[in-house]
Parts: C-alpha cells; structure tokens; sequence
C-alpha cells in the first residue's frame, strides 16, 4: 500500500477497517508498536519541529485524521478514498478487541472522563476489557512517575493502549513510550471526549466536507481559534506551495 509525503510527514493510505485490522493482528502477536492520525494541525506542528517529524514518520502508521490530508494525498498520486478518523478507529479498534478477547488500556484526558469512557465505550463495543485507565498530570511528569505508569500498563496485560494527550503530546508519548509499555500504542486525541459523550461530533456532512475544523471551531471558540488562524493558512499556502515546486507523485 503506497505512502504519500506532504510537506515531509509521511501518510499511510489505508481505509479505517485495513488500520483497524492492523493494530488487532499486532496486538494479537504481542507486538509494540505505534499508530498516530495526523491533520493539517499536526503536518504545521512539524515544519517547526524536526523531532516531531521524526516522531509522525517513525510510527508503524501515520493516518490521514483529516479531509485536507486526502485531499492532498489524492493530488500527489495517491488512492485514498477517505479520511482514517481517529475517534472511529478507536472504536472499530475496540469492537474488534471485545471480539478476540485482546484487553486494552486507557492513558490521558481527566479521571472523570476516563470514569465515563469505561462505562460508555464497552456498550458500544460488548465484552471489551479495559483492564488499566490513568490519567497522569497536566503538566511533565518526573522519571519517577513515569516509569510508574509504565510499570502499571505492563502490569495490566493491555496489548492495546488508547492514547489521549492531544497533539503534539500523544503522538511525542507514543513514539518514546511503545517500546517501554511493550503493547500497541493509539494516539487517539479528542476521540476520548467524544466516546465518553461530553464532546459532540461534527455531522456527517460536514466531516465528508472537510469542514469539522468550522464545527469545532463554533463549539470551543476560545480554545481553538489561535490554533486554526495559525494552522489552516499556513497549510493551504505550503501544501500548494510545495505542490508547484514538486509536481508529480509524492511517494514517500
């Protein structure tokens, strides 16, 4: 399956179902290993950061979260008929987890969140084990307390953790931290807001539009609006920018 590049960050091209049955088959084998679904506001995180780059194209899978990604990678070559939705995988994830008995964790967000995810999630996704669920400080944690989270997460059994820091952090935690957990790591984002039900989706419509930015926009304007006046020009400018400088496929 081919691989585009835009704007240096490598781009899987995989439909939701083909991710999903990825992370089960690594998780069945025992293997540590990391996913993460990048946007435009993630491609823009990593032209100021090479680290981050790094961390996005060192992943086993970079998926396109977002409509701008497809569009892009439809333009540079590629065949990817729609966006690998963070919030969805993680509960295509889930349901095939509950199916094969594979027993997952929950890493990030707020201890009431997290309450509300492992009683919402398993009804969606019957017979799922959420064997451990921590949700560590908002702020850097110490070696000391780090290393304790590992040590509880390896201590659980999870194959599979679903990782939610927000971007650039979940991607950052799951490069450094999949080797040391030994499991499959997700940086999955807001999909635990939204699963736990205290964050409403954009409409379908709206999403196949390329315009959940606007939707999320309206419902947290103070949080997101510095973020998308700085993401959303500066995407459009480089991505067309680097298109006229390197016309042609973009194989990563």
């Amino acid at each position: 399956m081919s691989a585009i590049s835009i704007l240096g960050v490598r781009f899987d091209a995989r439909t939701t179902g083909q991710a999903a049955d990825e992370v089960l088959d690594w998780a069945r084998a025992g293997e540590a290993r990391y996913a993460c679904f990048s946007n435009a506001h993630g491609v823009v995180e990593a032209l100021d950061d090479r680290s981050f780059t790094d961390a996005l194209n060192g992943a086993d899978l970079n998926l396109p979260d977002g409509m701008s990604i497809v569009r892009e990678m439809r333009a540079r070559g590629g065949d990817q008929a729609d966006r690998v939705y963070g919030p969805d995988t993680m509960l295509a994830v889930a349901q095939r987890a509950a199916r094969d008995g594979v027993p997952v964790a929950l890493y990030g967000s707020s201890p009431e969140v997290l309450d509300r995810l492992r009683q919402r999630l398993p009804l969606r996704a019957p017979g799922l084990r959420i064997v451990e669920a921590i949700s560590p400080p908002f702020r850097p944690l110490t070696p000391e307390e780090d290393e304790a989270d590992v040590q509880r997460l390896r201590a659980s059994g999870a194959r599979i953790v679903f990782v939610g820091l927000g971007c650039p952090r979940q991607e950052r935690w799951c490069a450094e931290h999949a080797d040391r957990v030994g499991a499959v790591c997700l940086g999955v984002g807001a999909a635990f807001d939204f699963h736990a039900g205290l964050l409403r989706q954009a409409p379908g419509l709206l999403q196949r539009a390329g315009l959940e930015w606007a939707f999320r926009l309206a419902m947290e304007p103070r949080r997101l609006w510095r973020r998308y006046s700085r993401v959303i020009p500066r995407f459009l400018i480089q991505t067309a920018r680097e298109r006229v400088e390197r016309p042609g496929p973009s194989l990563a």
